[in-house]
Order: structure tokens, then C-alpha cells, then sequence
């Protein structure tokens, strides 16, 4: 954890391991006594839900501190952190994609390592190489960025397809291979990568493999009126003139709390009707009239994963099919393809995920 000033209370939750029990989390030292004592569950796990819940709360309202507007984008990719999955995040230039992602980087006290993707970028240039030594007279490997904890891949869609695919073991294996070494990355590890739409000129399409090892697609729009306001006059107050300072940021996860905040949001229950509404809607997507293309099974371990850690991210002591709905959206529209014949009548991905979403019945506990 970061050092703070004695004399202000720390609200970075403190995370006690022992030989013999897992690992614990601390309620925030900020939290209202009536929250962290009088409304405390009685059982242990409820215990630690709850202060997982606080310890998110207080690092949303961090984040929200330097990205101002886009909530439903910082809830996602919260979500995604807890999940363990990794994040795209779309949008036109200037929405503060590549903010987000240094914004929690400064909130975590991991690794975290910076990849610009280019047109001559080369795949040994993000998992790294072999180097041969003159003095010892041999190879040795040399790590690239890719071993790390948080990994931003700024404007991925900018490097070709033979890059973008240097990312495919690692995302999914969580190692890479040097010289015939299987070689891990330290944990946890999550790729948040930044892509510009399709259509602006100089990208390269990402390949459907590497999409579907995204676990959430997310979609930067414009901000609202009043938020855009906010915004410039905070812009305009920083010493830097066109950008936000991540640096007053404090940092208040290290790698052992998103851990323990991984194995609370996987131990959280779910009934089986709402598991099987989570399979229900993916497998719709394969037979869904607009729909060329559906979602594989990955979307259905997706949802099921993106609704626990929804779940945890709003207090939630069980998944209900809210939690799944929340994040249907993000954990689908990458993995489906419209029909033709839908796009040429100018309806959108999400549109038809919509109708999808409000047609499939939802179970009611």
C-alpha cells in the first residue's frame, strides 16, 4: 500500500494473510461506523463481501476523480478487474480512453507497463526476445512488457495482425513463450487495450480469436452537457494544458487485494436459474434473426463471471439476473456479427442485443 500522510486517514484496506486462513480484507478505515459495524453481516464471508464492497466504492469515487463523466464505463472496467478478464475500450479520440486506464494504474500499486502500438511494431517487441551476450558468449532472454500486472495496449488496432496476435497466449494463459520456455506473468494480470473505430484510417481490424479473449467490449461516447463543462474547467485549471493530472491519485490496490477481491467475487453465490439465464442468452445470440454470427461459450463463463464481481461491485450478497443483464452488453457485442442486411438499414450491434435482451426471459427469484 502507499504511504500516506499520518495525520489523514488512510482509505486503502489492508490485506492480512496467514499460513492458515486465505486472505483477508480490511473495511476501509473511512467507512461510516454504522456501515462497517452495526449493518456488518453476522458470518464471516458476509463480512468480507461487504468490506470488498466498500474498498470498491472508495476506489470508484479515486477513478472518478480524474475521468470525469463515463460511470457506466468505469463500473465495467471495475467489473472486469474483479473478474480477472481483460477490457477493450473503443471510442473516437479524445474521451480519456488511455486516462481510464492511467487513472487505475496510479489507484494500483502493481506492475504496469505501456505498449504503443505502430504499424512496425513487432511481436518480440511486447512478449520480448533472446539476446546473445559477447562476455558470456550466450543467449539470453530478455523480458518484454508484456510481464507485468496491468498491461495497457494503447490504439492496439494500429499494429497489424501479426502484433495484435503476439498477445493471444498471454491473455489466455497467462504466460509466454521465449525459446521454447514457458515463461508466467505475474499475477493478476489484465490487458486494457485502446482501439479507435474500425473506420479511421491507418487500423487494422483486430482478429476474432483475440476479441473473443476480451472478456468486455466497452463503448466511450460523448459526455453530457454539463459533464463536457465540468470537464474543460477542470482541464483548464491543471498545470498541463490539455489533459487531466492522474498524480493526486492515491494508491489503494495492491496485487494481493485484486487477488483476494477475485476469490470473494468467484465464492459469491448464484442460483441455477440465473446461471442457466446466462447460457440461455448466449447461446440466443446464435440463432437470433439480425445476427450473422453468435457468442461461444466463452460468453457464457463471461457472464457468469462479469455478474459476480457486479454483484460484489454493488454490495450484493448473491448474483440475481440484474448482475447479468448489467453487463450483457460489454461481454456480447464483440462476439456477434450483424447480418448485412441490418447494418445496411443503419441499426447497431447493441440495438439488436437490446431486443435480445428484452425478449429472452429473465428468471424471478
Amino acid at each position: 500500500m502507499s504511504e500516506h500522510d499520518p495525520q489523514q486517514p488512510s482509505t486503502s484496506p489492508d490485506v492480512v494473510a496467514s499460513p492458515e486462513a486465505p486472505a483477508t480484507i480490511a473495511a476501509p478505515a473511512s467507512a461510516p461506523a454504522a456501515t462497517a459495524t452495526a449493518a456488518a453481516p453476522a458470518n464471516p464471508a458476509g463480512q468480507q463481501r461487504q468490506r470488498a464492497s466498500q474498498m470498491l466504492q472508495v476506489l470508484r469515487l479515486e477513478l472518478q476523480k480524474a475521468v470525469v463523466g463515463q460511470r457506466e464505463v468505469i463500473d465495467d472496467v471495475l467489473t472486469a478487474l474483479i473478474a480477472g478478464g481483460h477490457v477493450l475500450v473503443e471510442g473516437v479520440p479524445g474521451l480519456g480512453k488511455t486516462l481510464l486506464v492511467r487513472a487505475l494504474a496510479r489507484c494500483f500499486g502493481g506492475e504496469f507497463a505501456r505498449i504503443q502500438f505502430t504499424p512496425d511494431l513487432m511481436p518480440s517487441d511486447v512478449t520480448g526476445h533472446a539476446v546473445y551476450d559477447l562476455q558470456t558468449e550466450q543467449f539470453k532472454l530478455r523480458k518484454g512488457p508484456a510481464f507485468t500486472n496491468l498491461l495497457l495496449a494503447d490504439e492496439i488496432n494500429r499494429a497489424p495482425a501479426k502484433t495484435q496476435a503476439a498477445l493471444l497466449e498471454v491473455m489466455q494463459e497467462r504466460q509466454i513463450t521465449l525459446e521454447g520456455r514457458a515463461l508466467a506473468v505475474p499475477q493478476p494480470f489484465l490487458v486494457l487495450a485502446t482501439q479507435n473505430p474500425i473506420e479511421q484510417e491507418g487500423t487494422y481490424p483486430l482478429p476474432e480469436a483475440e476479441l473473443d479473449r476480451f472478456m468486455l467490449k466497452l463503448r466511450m461516447d460523448y459526455p453530457q452537457a454539463d459533464e463536457e463543462l465540468s470537464l474543460v474547467r477542470q482541464v483548464t485549471r491543471s498545470a498541463k494544458a490539455d489533459m487531466l493530472e492522474v498524480a493526486p491519485l492515491r494508491t489503494l490496490l495492491q496485487a494481493k487485494d485484486v487477488l483476494a477481491l477475485q476469490k470473494i467475487a468467484s465464492e459469491l453465490p448464484i442460483d441455477e436459474q440465473v446461471l442457466d439465464y446466462a447460457v440461455r442468452l448466449a447461446r440466443a445470440t446464435r440463432t437470433w434473426p439480425g445476427l450473422a454470427m453468435g457468442a461461444g461459450p466463452r460468453a457464457s463463463i463471461a457472464l457468469v463471471r462479469g455478474a459476480r464481481a457486479r454483484s460484489l461491485l454493488r454490495g450484493g450478497d448473491f448474483v440475481v439476473p440484474d448482475d447479468v443483464k448489467a453487463c450483457a452488453l460489454a461481454v456480447l457485442r464483440h462476439r456477434v456479427r450483424l447480418a448485412p442486411e441490418l447494418d445496411i438499414e443503419g441499426l447497431s450491434v447493441d440495438q439488436v442485443l437490446q431486443q435480445l435482451l428484452d425478449q429472452v426471459p429473465a428468471p424471478r427469484l
